[in-house]
């Protein structure tokens, strides 16, 4: 281990941290350009096969970023696409990034260090920072935006020049040092470890967005929210914002043993979809209203009423059904397609019954900034079922692959064992039975 990482490790002052010479290399999990068609023809993309944890070059640092050296990591489904190489090889998007030229050239190498989730240390900072300094504990903002294109400054998601970092950039969270932008860096809550405090950026802004934003649905007091996926990252962190927003969570989940976790999570009301009678002769928009039928009558008959707002990031397999089971003037709003990009459904139960769909895509700055307080404040809780270490991360990018995982999937970089990185003990005893309490919980349904 390099003497600066060794030095974060050790607790160092941020003077002992600024003498310390920063790595020429450093240890990540990446993927290769020469690996892109591996996968072509094959049926079981295995993950496995297509991530590399090793040495790669240290990258220069432009005026306007910080380099933090990663405690931890989490993983995301964007994890899964760009180790698969699909949609899309994300080698296609370094290339765009590094034709502006400048900094950004760095970007276009023959391998990608990913990941979009990061807890740890200020190590450096550029000429041209100014809020944040060597030393300083923070989480990492996944929108890399461009602060100098006048529409970040309207809503940083509808900049041309908005990317996902960590898959639509280089240099990502899944490694011993990051590189990020100033405007991603926001102070780490101080009663959450740096496990917990790297598992919530992604899913839980992403989240915030959809539901909360005036970007979004915007849920108030007795929304009856149905959101689909409700104890994977994404769906559980929707729960909590359901609860909190004052409203009534419907979750749907695929077993009866994430029947029994969505509960404890909070959820109202909670339908197996295994349950569900569905005829595989019928076409898919006909099967689609079939099962939307079938929910809606479960969910009149429990809470009297259709869902106002459906939380959807499954795509394809669940759209149209999203569509025909939210409430008259009611809301769809989609953040991914896992099941495919190309939905199909009956355009009739949109337009006559003046529904909404609202795509939404990330989380801006102050949207963030705005969630990360909920969990500074402990109203919102990280939800970890299992923690892996670095060198380990095909296993644990496999596990959300197969969507074997319930909440989220932690990965350790630097940080040398689970539970560190607490520095308000006080804090951290107010929230710590209830996240005991829920950790145990997804912890065994996750087995």
């Amino acid at each position: 281990m390099d003497s600066l990482a060794q030095a974060v490790i050790d607790g160092a002052t941020p003077e002992q941290l600024a003498n310390e010479p920063v790595p020429t290399q450093y240890r990540a999990a990446h993927i290769r350009r020469e690996d892109s068609e591996m996968f072509r023809g094959v049926d079981d993309k295995d993950v496995r096969k297509s991530i590399h944890v090793g040495d790669v070059p240290m990258p220069d640092l432009a005026p306007d970023e910080v380099l933090v050296a990663v405690m931890a990591s989490a993983i995301n489904f964007n994890t899964v696409w760009s180790a698969t190489f699909e949609p899309v090889s994300t080698f296609r998007m370094l290339a765009r990034l590094g034709r502006e030229g400048g900094f950004s050239a760095r970007h276009d190498q023959d391998h990608q260090v990913i990941g979009s989730d990061a807890s740890g240390v200020v190590v450096r900072v550029g000429a041209g920072v100014r809020r944040c300094k060597i030393g300083d504990h923070v989480v990492v903002n996944p929108a890399f935006v461009d602060d100098q294109e006048p529409a970040t400054h309207q809503d940083g998601m509808m900049g041309t020049g908005q990317l996902a970092w960590g898959y639509e950039t280089n240099f990502g969270g899944l490694a011993n040092y990051a590189v990020v932008r100033a405007s991603q860096i926001l102070p780490k809550p101080e009663q959450l470890t740096w496990e917990e405090a790297a598992s919530f950026s992604l899913c839980a802004g992403t989240a915030y967005r959809m539901l909360v934003s005036d970007k979004g649905a915007r849920i108030k007091q007795g929304d009856i929210v149905m959101i689909w996926g409700a104890t994977g990252g994404l769906g559980a962190f929707a729960v909590q914002l359901v609860k909190n927003g004052g409203g009534i969570a419907v979750g749907i989940v695929g077993s009866e043993e994430k029947v029994a976790l969505a509960k404890e999570l909070g959820c109202d009301f909670v339908i197996n979809r295994a349950n569900l009678k569905v005829d595989d002769s019928l076409s898919h928009a006909d099967r689609s209203v079939a099962v939307g039928k079938q929910i809606g009558k479960l969910i009149r008959a429990e809470l009297g009423e259709d869902p106002r707002i459906v939380f959807d990031y499954v795509g394809r397999e669940t759209f149209a059904t999203s569509v025909f089971v939210a409430a008259r003037g009611g809301t769809v709003v989609t953040c991914g397609s896992t099941t495919g990009y190309q939905h199909e459904f009956d355009n009739r139960y949109l337009w006559m019954n003046l529904k909404r769909i609202i795509g939404s895509h990330g989380v801006n700055y102050g949207e963030m900034a705005e969630c990360t307080r909920l969990f500074q404040r402990g109203m919102l809780l990280p939800m970890i079922s299992s923690t892996y270490a670095l060198d380990s991360v095909g296993e644990a990018a496999r596990l959300v692959q197969r969507n074997d995982h319930v909440g989220k999937v932690a990965v350790l970089c630097l940080a040398p064992e689970p539970g560190l990185g607490v520095t308000d003990a006080q804090k951290r005893a107010q929230i710590s039975t209830q996240i005991e309490s829920l950790r145990a919980a997804i912890e065994v349904h996750a087995e």
